[in-house]
């Protein structure tokens, strides 16, 4: 039985993603299957160097708050809390005890969770902190389009047009992917991280993906899925991930800026850089250890790779700062891309 369901005709690319993803049986909520880890690499899982430049991060918001009693840190998408986990460890001890950790996932917690995290279906209202979402907004369902026509896909993945587009999504094309052809319509996903911003009362909210910008659209769009690490076709039977870049321009709210991963790491401290030979003779296991870290940094700033992803940077309420730029450890006003 697949998560679209047998003998369901052809239906709308976002409501077969809603199903596939999240349905009953479906590739993240299924407690049988190994989790979104088991299927593709993100950079939480290449390197312990990425929790750690989130706990600087975490840091940078800590003292732009002025060091609050309660500092929420919210992961949306949170997977299996393997991100959360890495940066409660990377942070001082004074720090970890006043932060409050939220995981926002629609599958069950997992057993032998840290129990300080706290295993939500949505973000909590009213955090003061940093609001992280890696890989989330990618699997966001939305529609796609093609010559001013839904797409319909049936549960075998495969495709036929469908009905005219309503006013709203042919609104949206006309203004973030002009020119016709294929697009993916990201509404949906611009309304869902305002909807998680708007629950942040102050502090720093960061969304990082697959992405793109309107002046480079993908032709033919994105949408596709993976399996056991290896990119397949986007059937939406619950099989596989679905998933599609993200035009986070569109998701931007006030006062964001859009930046790539290298950018933001290189500002968090994470360096690609090899150790200096001396350190081989002077102190050989720390040698090794530095060159290991070198290779997991390059990976994470890698060009044509996870340097790539875009860092959607969005500071809210943060009153007597100048904006973005006045955190510790962010790119100054000269840095990064304005949403357009």
């Amino acid at each position: 039985m697949s998560a679209q369901g047998e003998g369901i005709g052809p239906v709308r690319w976002r409501t077969a993603m809603e199903a596939a993803l999240y349905g009953p049986g479906g590739f993240y909520v299924d407690p049988r299957g190994p989790g979104p880890a088991g299927h593709f690499r993100t950079s939480v899982h290449a390197s312990p160097l990425y929790a750690g430049a989130v706990a600087r991060l975490l840091l940078a918001v800590d003292e732009a708050l002025g060091r609050p009693e309660r500092l929420d840190l919210v992961d949306v998408g949170a997977g299996r809390g393997e991100l959360l986990t890495g940066v409660l460890a990377a942070l001082p001890a004074e720090a970890a005890g006043r932060v409050r950790p939220y995981a926002v996932e629609r599958a069950g917690r997992p057993e032998g969770l840290d129990p300080r995290i706290r295993w939500v279906a949505r973000p909590p209202a009213g955090t003061a902190g940093l609001l992280f979402a890696n890989e989330w907004l990618d699997n966001v369902p939305l529609e796609v389009a093609e010559d001013g026509r839904y797409v319909l896909v049936a549960p075998d993945g495969t495709e036929g047009p469908g009905g005219p587009l309503d006013s709203g999504d042919r609104a949206w094309l006309e203004r973030w992917w002009p020119g016709g052809g294929r697009a993916e319509i990201g509404r949906p996903r611009d309304e869902a991280w305002a909807a998680a911003v708007a629950t942040l009362d102050r502090g720093l909210a960061v969304a990082v993906d697959y992405a793109h910008t309107r002046g480079a659209r993908p032709p033919y769009g994105t949408l596709t899925g993976f399996r056991g690490g290896r990119e397949v076709p986007p059937v939406p039977d619950g099989s596989c991930d679905i998933t599609a870049h993200v035009a986070l321009d569109a998701c931007a709210g006030p006062g964001a800026a859009l930046l790539t991963q290298r950018e933001a790491l290189a500002a968090l401290g994470v360096s690609g850089a090899r150790p200096p030979l001396t350190l081989a003779t002077t102190d050989p296991a720390g040698y090794v250890r530095a060159l290991a870290s070198a290779g997991e940094a390059a990976e994470l700033t890698a060009r044509g790779g996870l340097g790539d992803f875009g860092w959607l940077v969005q500071p809210v309420g943060l009153r007597g700062t100048p904006g973005l730029y006045g955190l510790p450890g962010l790119p100054g006003s000269g840095s990064g891309v304005r949403p357009g």
